[in-house]
């Protein structure tokens, strides 16, 4: 079995954060989902675990961040081309995502990124496979 990520994060609107992964292409996993968590898998291998603020409290003793206005984690996905970075992207722009920091672009690597509705930093990069060879 490969290992697995489940990347667990507070949202403050449960039910627009499920839409706006659905808007990017991402279907909730009904089964592992209720009305405080929404498990949201993104390959076979990468899950993101939204939960509301209450639910989220469950599981740490510490302050929640807000991540509105603080950053505790950058979160980076890979794409398997330029062309799925700027689509991935784009769509969470177009579904209320708000564009962050400045394209990179260095030929053999090229990134974009996004901050969903709960101000979470997505990074997406795509990078050459002959460039990671040499």
């Amino acid at each position: 079995m490969q290992q697995m990520i489940f990347v667990n994060l507070a949202t403050h609107d449960l039910d627009a954060s499920k839409k706006f992964f659905t808007a990017l292409g991402f279907s909730p996993n009904e089964q592992f989902s209720d009305d405080t968590t929404a498990a949201i898998p993104l390959s076979d291998t990468i899950n993101v675990m939204l939960h509301t603020h209450q639910k989220y409290a469950e599981f740490t003793k510490k302050q929640i961040v807000e991540s509105r206005t603080s950053s505790e984690v950058l979160l980076a996905l890979s794409a398997p081309s330029r062309e799925g970075v700027d689509e991935l992207v784009d769509k969470a722009i177009a579904a209320g995502g708000s564009p962050t920091g400045e394209t990179q672009d260095h030929g053999f690597m090229y990134g974009r990124a996004f901050d969903d509705l709960d101000g979470h930093t997505w990074e997406v990069m795509w990078m050459d496979p002959t460039a990671m060879q040499g």
